[in-house]
């Protein structure tokens, strides 16, 4: 059924070699020695072709040195590094700061903007920010208040910097931004203040906008072909989107756009993921609210959608679906596909053709999901594609000021931002999941501009019957649509995961804990506990001719929000804070780089050598 990559096309996919994409970003990228794109290469897979630490010897890393930020709240994200330097950045007030890998880690420059502190009142979920990237000799930072910043990656000179939203009506950021050839994609936090979704691409020159597409709204402006933009094998028809809304609801509908993005150069399509439809009470948006919850397939020069998929028509829930696609080459029924997979907050993993918008798979990687009993696969059936949605659960059946209970997965989904890793080595990806169930009750809300416009009241749990804890780190067959090995973890794992070619995947956990287990068995290979809950997400790098781990510790983001911001009612922070109570029993604020190694010349043995000889714990 599945076979995977060949070397050839596992290398085109993990460097983004191809005519299209940027040249500068690709040759960082092909360079393992470096980290030079948050999700490790365009593909988004969080894969590291370093082996100097594997399995056999993993047990003996050792921190090698540390750096705190000087920031509290969460960091989420990795740090950068780029010709032997690396980039690290913090949550608001977004600073920056260049370190010298060959000269102990001196501090090259660094950037601090200077930002309204009102920003951080219209932050749905923390301060936080997931990341810098490069290209064209620049770091690129968008910051919380949307201001979009090119740095001299040597200097720290301000090159350019452009605002592209307005945090008085709810506008945001939180995400990284993607380069792509001569431009740099960005989008816009907020779909809890109605804000109306979109992406735009700027020039990499000099910050001038290229185009702008829209979640929501007329076909021009969402800029969608009715006849050529598909979805499901199907043209989406003109006005698609307005008639899926009443009225101009869809003017504040949501559909933003704070997640990652991924693209494949040889077809020059950009991929992402569009958030939940405002408010979050159903009963004021009546309709299928198009395109929010939509898996999206554009144009890099252009920004034309070519095909979309709508997850969760008529969200209920706040499932958002703007985590990261994975972009691989895989066989499915004796077939090469070139093929997307996602692993939403619906707790659905969806593994789709990424050249024609096909639904290949719909499969729950959460057994507590029971919002929904399945995805419709049937191409002939009026559902085809539609979660089918169980009426106890459905939030707008239960009716306005009714609260249902018992749902899961919870808002924060069965797997939130935390991105996903994939091994080519092992055919499989390795997921960072929630395990949380929530009480849900939507209430009448009206719109004003800048203002909360959520309609509905939390409360979050772990799961009933739980198979461990309120999170799992697991093992995911994206062809079979299954899980091959899944570990409990007291608390959601909110940190990104890596895998190397050592056979090795690294996570973090909420206590603090970077944890590295085996690719194929998921046995426990190391753990250590650093200095506060890890949100961020692993990377790796090679410097001096040795292999490193890197990850960025300090707790906070929608799980941490309580600790993160002093916040102690239950039903704040969206519900996340009752949740999440007895997370501050084992970890405390703070903003830490923490790097590890192999002790003396244990890092000068190749993986071959050390087979069989390493200890491990």
């Amino acid at each position: 059924m599945k076979h995977l990559l060949n070397s050839a096309a596992a290398a085109l996919i993990l460097s983004g070699v191809g005519a299209h994409a940027n040249e500068s970003v690709t040759e960082a990228i092909s360079n393992p020695q470096q980290w030079a794109i948050q999700t490790g290469d365009y593909a988004n897979t969080r894969y590291s072709q370093l082996d100097q630490i594997n399995k056999e010897n993993v047990g003996d890393l050792r921190v090698s040195w540390s750096f705190s930020t000087g920031v509290l709240r969460g960091h989420e994200g990795s740090p950068l590094v780029i010709d032997n330097v690396m980039y690290v950045h913090t949550p608001f007030p977004n600073k920056v700061f260049a370190l010298d890998l060959a000269n102990d880690g001196k501090i090259m420059w660094r950037y601090e903007p200077q930002q309204n502190p009102d920003v951080i009142a219209v932050m749905c979920c923390d301060t936080v920010s997931r990341g810098v990237a490069y290209a064209d000799g620049m770091i690129l930072l968008h910051q919380a208040d949307t201001t979009l910043v090119a740095l001299d990656a040597k200097t720290g000179e301000e090159k350019w910097k452009v605002v592209t939203g307005d945090p008085a009506i709810g506008e945001t950021n939180t995400a990284t931004v993607l380069p792509v050839k001569d431009k740099v994609i960005v989008g816009v936090s907020g779909g809890e203040y109605g804000v109306r979704g979109r992406v735009t691409a700027y020039n990499l020159s000099d910050g001038s906008e290229a185009w702008k597409a829209y979640s929501t709204g007329p076909d021009e402006e969402m800029l969608v072909d009715p006849e050529n933009t598909m979805h499901l094998g199907k043209p989406i028809g003109a006005d698609s989107s307005l008639n899926s809304w009443e009225g101009d609801q869809w003017k504040i509908g949501g559909g933003t756009t704070w997640g990652w993005y991924s693209y494949d150069p040889d077809l020059n399509l950009v991929y992402y993921g569009t958030g939940n439809p405002s408010t979050w009470n159903p009963s004021q948006r009546p309709g299928d609210n198009r395109w929010s919850m939509t898996i999206m397939a554009r144009d890099a020069d252009t920004g034309m959608a070519k095909w979309f998929y709508q997850m969760t028509p008529h969200d209920e829930w706040d499932y958002d679906g703007v985590n990261e696609m994975i972009l691989t080459d895989q066989e499915v029924d004796g077939e090469q596909r070139k093929l997307l997979t996602h692993f939403d907050r619906n707790g659905f993993g969806y593994t789709l053709d990424r050249e024609t918008g096909e639904l290949l798979v719909a499969e729950k990687f959460d057994p507590a999901v029971n919002w929904a009993t399945e995805v419709v696969m049937d191409p002939e059936s009026d559902q085809y594609g539609r979660p089918q949605v169980v009426a106890d659960y459905s939030t707008e059946q239960n009716g306005e000021d009714v609260n249902s209970t018992g749902i899961c997965p919870a808002a924060l989904g069965s797997k939130d931002q935390q991105p996903a890793a994939y091994s080519p080595d092992t055919g499989l990806f390795y997921v960072p999941t929630n395990h949380v169930c929530m009480d849900y009750e939507p209430f009448r809300v009206a719109y004003t501009a800048g203002q909360p416009y959520v309609g509905a009241t939390l409360a979050m749990y772990p799961a009933p019957d739980s198979h461990g804890g309120m999170g799992n780190f697991i093992a995911w067959d994206n062809v079979a649509g299954e899980i091959k090995w899944s570990l409990p973890e007291q608390f959601s794992v909110w940190s990104g995961a890596l895998a190397t070619k050592g056979g090795i995947v690294f996570y973090g956990t909420l206590e603090g804990y970077l944890k590295a287990v085996d690719a194929e068995t998921g046995d426990e290979l190391y753990s250590f506990k650093t200095p506060s809950g890890i949100i961020g997400n692993v990377m790796t790098y090679e410097a001096n001719g040795k292999q490193y781990i890197g990850v960025l510790s300090g707790v906070g983001g929608w799980a941490g929000i309580g600790l993160a911001a002093g916040l102690t009612n239950p039903n704040d922070g969206l519900g996340a804070v009752g949740g999440y109570a007895a997370l501050s029993d084992y970890t405390e604020l703070g903003g830490q780089l923490t790097v590890f190694e192999l002790p003396g010349d244990m890092a000068a043995a190749p993986a071959e050598a050390a087979e069989g000889e390493g200890t491990s714990g």
